[in-house]
C-alpha cells in the first residue's frame, strides 16, 4: 500500500478532534498530530474540535460540525483533513462523501512518516505488513455494486493482499529467529544488555551517539530513527554491555504496528537493564512518561530495572 503522497495534498490539512468526556485534552493530541503531519510534510492551516459525550460512529463529528469543517476547508483552501483518532472504514468513506476531499488518520499519518523512515529489509517488511493490515480492513466497495465486476476485483485484491500478508509474515518469522539466535548468544557470553526506550524524540538516539559514536540519525522531528542500533559500550570500570536504540512511542500508538514491530519492541522485553529517556524540558513529559510505561506492560516489561535520566 503506498501512503499519501502530502505533496498531492498540496501540504494544506486541517486536523479534527473529538473532545469525549473524561478522555485526555484534545488540544495537546491536536498538538502532537501536527507535529506527525510535518514531520509527514504537510501544512497544517486549521484545526477543528468537537466536545461530544462520545465519537459519532458513523461520521467521527456530528454533521453540524461536518458543515463547519467544509466551509473551513474552502476558506482556508484546504485540500485535506486528518482525525486524531483512528477511523473505522464507514467513518472514512462518509466524510470522504460528505466533504469530497482525502480524509486520513492519526494512524495512516504514522503508517507514511515509517514508510518514509524504514532503512532496514527488516523495518520495511514491518511497514509494508502494517501498511496492509490497515489497508485490508478498509477496503471496501466504495461505491461499487455488490455483485458484478467490482465484488470480482475487490475480492481478487483482498486474495492478494492475504496472500502478501502471509509472505511478510514468513519473512518476519525468520528475521525473529535470527535475533533469538543473537539473543541466545548473548546470554551464553554473560553480555548485559541495556535498551534505551522513550516518547518519540525525547533524545534516544542523541544518547545513544554521545555514548558509543554510533552515527544514528539525529533530527528534531518525531521518529527520526526507526530501525534499531545496537552497539558496544565500555564503562569506565573496564566492563562491556550493549546499548540498544529502540523505536519511540507515542500516544494512540496504531496497534498495526505494534503488532508488526513486536519482535523490534521485544528488545526492551529480553533487556537486562532499561533505559528510560525522558525530555525534562516537555511540559507534557508526565504524561509521556505514562505512555512509556503502559507500553513497555503491552510488551510484557515487567521485572527489569528502570534507570530514568
Amino acid at each position: 500500500m503506498q501512503p499519501y503522497d502530502m505533496k498531492e495534498l498540496e501540504e494544506r490539512v486541517i486536523l479534527v478532534g473529538v473532545q469525549e468526556s473524561f478522555s485526555e485534552d484534545v488540544e495537546e493530541s491536536l498538538d502532537e498530530l501536527a507535529e506527525l503531519c510535518e514531520t509527514a510534510g504537510a501544512l497544517v492551516v486549521g484545526r477543528v474540535i468537537q466536545n461530544r459525550e462520545k465519537i459519532h460512529p458513523g461520521t467521527y463529528v456530528g454533521k453540524g460540525k461536518i458543515e463547519e469543517i467544509a466551509l473551513l476547508m474552502e476558506e482556508l483552501g484546504a485540500t485535506g483533513i486528518v482525525c486524531d483518532d483512528e477511523l473505522s472504514p464507514a467513518q472514512l468513506n462518509n466524510l470522504e462523501k460528505e466533504l469530497d476531499c482525502k480524509v486520513m488518520d492519526r494512524t495512516l499519518i504514522i503508517l507514511d512518516i515509517f514508510a518514509a523512515r524504514a532503512r532496514t529489509s527488516e523495518g520495511k517488511i514491518q511497514v509494508e505488513l502494517a501498511q496492509l493490515k490497515y489497508r485490508l480492513s478498509r477496503l471496501t466497495g466504495r461505491g461499487i455494486g455488490t455483485r458484478g465486476p467490482g465484488e470480482k476485483k475487490l475480492e481478487m485484491d483482498r486474495r492478494l493482499i492475504h496472500a502478501r500478508i502471509s509472505q511478510l509474515k514468513a519473512e518476519l518469522a525468520q528475521v525473529q529467529k535470527h535475533r533469538e539466535l543473537i539473543r541466545s548468544k548473548r546470554k551464553k557470553d554473560q553480555m548485559v544488555v541495556a535498551a534505551i526506550v522513550g516518547y518519540t524524540n525525547a533524545g534516544k538516539s542523541t544518547l545513544l551517539n554521545t555514548l558509543t559514536d554510533a552515527g544514528v540519525l539525529e533530527e528534531d522531528k518525531l521518529f527520526a530513527t526507526l530501525d534499531p542500533t545496537t552497539r558496544l559500550l565500555e564503562l569506565p570500570g573496564g566492563q562491556n554491555i550493549l546499548l540498544t536504540d529502540t523505536v519511540g512511542f507515542i500516544r494512540k500508538l496504531p496497534h498495526h504496528l505494534i503488532e508488526a514491530f513486536k519482535s523490534t519492541l521485544e528488545e526492551a522485553k529480553y533487556a537486562d537493564i532499561i533505559i528510560h529517556v525522558v525530555d525534562a524540558s516537555n511540559p507534557q513529559k508526565e504524561k509521556q512518561m505514562h505512555v512509556v510505561y503502559e507500553t513497555l506492560k503491552d510488551l510484557g516489561v515487567k521485572d527489569q530495572p528502570i534507570l530514568t535520566l
